[in-house]
């Protein structure tokens, strides 16, 4: 406690002098606390000094007996070292007894067995040279067995010398099988009956020996009886293609007849599979001979013949063998190719392997047997070991099918009607139909042949095919047309149309969408059957291409066409009077004209055609005839207010009829879009008309306002059009010229060249720039969405002009 503390304690006890009179009380109480601690404070320091005595005490105790315990341990353990040296020294004679016994057990045994195995390998001489197979083939396992017993004493000469006779013997045994064995199939098994018997117990001695002698036995056996088979089919009258057919009736006939005798060879052999195999192996060789040296292209129908053939026995080996994927399905087809030559010897083939069919069909015991000779999981394919080889030479073939394609494509051309049977639904032309059918069976033909390089190369076949109907769709539009349009999408003079006409180029783009799709899948189908190595060469983009490309222009055609027919419209439009005319009326009868033409021809579009393909006609339509409207009334003499009035009205009767055109096609789909870009290319032709109405003291402020795109040429044109002389116009155009146009660059109006000549100009320079303009104009009525391949022929022909002396082109660049 500091100062300060002691302090406040004191005047909190004593806060008045009145209070001073309990000093004494409390000092004696503050000494009665020190005395009761000071005596507390001795009792735990006498207490302390007790228990470290004690500690001490503990401490020696517990060290006392640890050294205790480690003197007993010592001592456990040194008895116990006694314990097993005396237990040592008593089992020792008993441990040499039993390694005693062990030996001579083992010796006993030995010896036993090595008496067996000198008598076994006696008698198994003995049986040897009497060539009784049954026994010895038991005595070869017993001398095997002995002989893997002696396996660790083969450095011991009497073993080496057992083991040396022991492999004489087998070899004796093998030498006198293989000689037995020759004369199977020489026709002693008919006069000996017991050789069938002894041959059957040599099998079970070549089972008991290595493997590599049955594999070798074997062999040997299928070389011998194909022995016969090369010498028949190597012969000049045999060793030709169409003879291909009696192999393999040679080898069914060979395994037929010998079937009782063959079955002396364990079913574990195999042999029939295996003699199947080398048969395969040597008629692929003698046939890739046979196609090598012949000096000519074989017949097709003989090499197809012979080709089919060759797969029906493959799938005959393969479904009594066993391997090779599902079973293959060959097409009736294949017979009529080159069958003009072979018609007969395929006819008869082909009822004499229908009657064989249906022969096996009803006989289910032969196919229980078919399965005793399977070997399933081989790992041998037997489809594809001969057919292979027909594979290089079948350029012939699809020659064939390329040559009968294109008959088949020219006929179907010739017969098509150009219209659609009552009741269809696709509106598709009947040849493309046809032409995929023949496809597809040409297709099916060639994949049961094959499916590697021959396949892909009548693939690009079909590609070829569908280019040609391409082109031959292609031929059968209108021609013609005029102007930069006509040059850029191929057509050249006017492309006149009759309702006929209208409908054959819808059927004629329906064909190409259908025929587009359908290449698509028949790609597809053809990547999924075709060997996986050549699938990714399986394309039909640029046959699609041009399917799209056919659609385009046929489109464009038909926009052409209706354009076409505006023509007369259009010149009726410029000749009216509509600088006297009097007073406002009902629609124009140009109007009338157009509306008409719209109107006949727009439902049957709108049905036979599908809604993209009807929107992309409206696109090109509208972008058409809203610009050509407007370029027309540049075209007209003098208008008056009251004419400019009555043009006005035509063209938001024009604007009107150009709307109702989806509802009338009855495809409303894509109308919005439609709708606002017409009412976009029309608005122009009315801001023109406003203009014409203007006063002239504010026709330049009007036309800035109304055509900001507009350029001084036009504007003088509009001048022209309000019929105002040079004298008058030349102020005004100064001062439009002093303020200039509100953009500078010239417009590019669409426009699609009239029938009826353009009015001339007095201004050389101005008509000069109009016939400038008007080119422009004309290129750009391709309109939105214009094919690349019609640009870019327009580019090609701009660029053409340019070397060119004179012509409409040529004034471009003059300019």
């Amino acid at each position: 406690m500091d100062k300060a503390s002691a302090l406040e304690y004191i005047n909190q006890m004593f806060p008045t002098e009145a209070s001073l009179s309990g000093v004494e009380p409390l000092m004696q109480k503050i000494h009665s606390e020190i005395r009761h601690v000071d005596a507390g404070i001795l009792a735990a320091v006498r207490q302390q000094s007790n228990s470290r005595t004690k500690a001490k005490e503990d401490l020696a105790a517990a060290t006392h007996a640890v050294e205790e315990l480690m003197y007993k341990i010592r001592e456990i353990k040194t008895k116990a070292e006694q314990s097993e040296t005396m237990v040592q020294e008593i089992c020792r004679d008993i441990k040499k007894l039993d390694f005693a016994k062990k030996h001579i057990t083992t010796t006993i045994t030995a010896l036993h067995r090595l008496t067996m195995l000198v008598s076994a390998v006696e008698q198994l001489q003995i049986m040897a040279s009497k060539r009784q197979y049954k026994e010895a083939a038991a005595q070869l396992e017993a001398v095997n067995q002995l002989c893997s017993h002696f396996e660790a004493y083969r450095d011991i000469p009497k073993i080496t010398e057992l083991r040396e006779k022991f492999k004489n013997i087998k070899q004796i045994l093998k030498s006198h099988v293989f000689s037995d064995f020759s004369s199977l199939g020489t026709g002693k098994e008919t006069e000996e009956t017991n050789l069938l018997q002894h041959l059957s117990e040599a099998c079970l001695v070549v089972d008991a020996l290595e493997p590599s002698v049955r594999e070798e036995l074997v062999n040997n056996f299928c070389s011998r009886e194909l022995t016969s088979y090369e010498q028949i089919f190597e012969g000049a009258e045999l060793a030709k293609l169409d003879k291909t057919e009696r192999r393999y009736a040679w080898i069914k006939r060979r395994i037929r007849t010998n079937e009782e005798i063959w079955r002396i060879f364990p079913s574990l052999w195999h042999v029939p599979y295996r003699l199947c195999i080398q048969f395969c192996k040597k008629t692929r060789k003698q046939l890739e001979g046979i196609l090598d040296n012949v000096k000519e292209k074989p017949d097709v129908g003989t090499l197809l013949l012979a080709l089919q053939r060759t797969l029906e026995f493959e799938d005959e080996l393969a479904e009594k063998f066993g391997g090779g994927s599902s079973s293959r399905e060959i097409g009736n087809e294949i017979e009529e190719i080159g069958k003009d030559s072979n018609s007969q010897s395929v006819s008869d083939i082909r009822k004499k392997y229908e009657r064989k069919l249906a022969a096996n069909q009803g006989e289910p015991e032969e196919k229980d047997e078919n399965k005793d000779l399977s070997v399933p999981g081989a790992g041998f394919n037997f489809r594809g070991i001969i057919s292979s080889c027909f594979e290089p030479h079948l350029t012939i073939y699809v020659e064939l099918e390329q040559k009968t394609l294109m008959e088949n494509l020219d006929k179907l051309v010739q017969e098509e009607t150009w219209d659609i049977e009552e009741g269809s639904q696709n509106n598709v032309l009947s040849s493309s139909m046809q032409l995929f059918l023949i496809i597809k069976r040409s297709l099916k033909r060639c994949s049961a042949l094959t499916k590697n390089q021959t396949l892909f190369n009548l693939f690009k076949v079909f590609e070829r095919i569908l280019k040609a109907y391409v082109a031959k769709l292609k031929a059968r539009l209108p021609k013609g047309g005029v102007g930069i349009v006509a040059a850029a999408t191929g057509m050249d003079g006017q492309i006149k149309m009759s309702d006929r006409d209208e409908r054959v180029i819808c059927y004629i783009i329906n064909s190409a969408e259908y025929c587009r799709k359908t290449s698509g899948e028949l790609a597809e189908s053809v990547s999924k059957i075709i060997d996986p190595q050549l699938a990714a060469g399986v394309d039909m983009s640029a046959v699609e291409e041009e399917f799209s490309g056919l659609i385009t222009e046929a489109l464009m055609t038909l926009v052409h066409g209706l354009e076409t027919k505006f023509d007369s419209e259009m010149v009726t439009m410029t000749r009216v009077p509509w600088g006297t005319l009097e007073s406002v009326g009902d629609q124009s009868e140009y109007v009338n004209g157009i509306n008409m033409i719209l109107t006949s021809s727009i439902p049957v579009l709108g049905s036979l055609l599908s809604p993209v393909h009807f929107q992309y006609f409206l696109d090109k339509l509208a972008s058409s005839l809203g610009p050509r409207f407007y370029a027309n009334i540049f075209k007209c003499k003098h208008i008056s207010e009251t004419g400019a009035q009555q043009m006005l009205l035509d063209t938001q009767a024009v604007k009107t009829i150009l709307l109702e055109i989806p509802s009338l096609g009855r495809q409303t789909s894509g109308a919005a879009s439609y709708s606002k870009f017409v009412s976009r290319e029309m608005s122009k032709a009315e801001a023109l008309l406003k203009v014409i109405l203007s006063p002239i003291d504010s026709v330049a402020d009007t036309y800035r306002a109304l055509l900001p795109e507009g350029t001084p040429m036009e504007f003088q044109r509009i001048l022209e059009l309000k019929g105002l002389k040079k004298a008058d116009q030349q102020s005004i155009l100064d001062d439009f010229n002093k303020h200039g146009p509100a953009i500078t660059q010239p417009s590019i109006a669409p426009s699609v060249v009239p029938a009826a000549p353009a009015p001339a100009i007095t201004n050389q320079t101005v008509g000069f720039i109009a016939s400038r303009e008007d080119v422009l104009t004309r290129a750009a009525a391709l309109g939105r969405g214009a094919a690349t391949t019609g640009f870019k022929r327009f580019l090609a022909l701009t660029e053409a002009a340019k070397d060119r002396k004179d012509g409409p082109f040529r004034k471009l660049f003059n300019a």
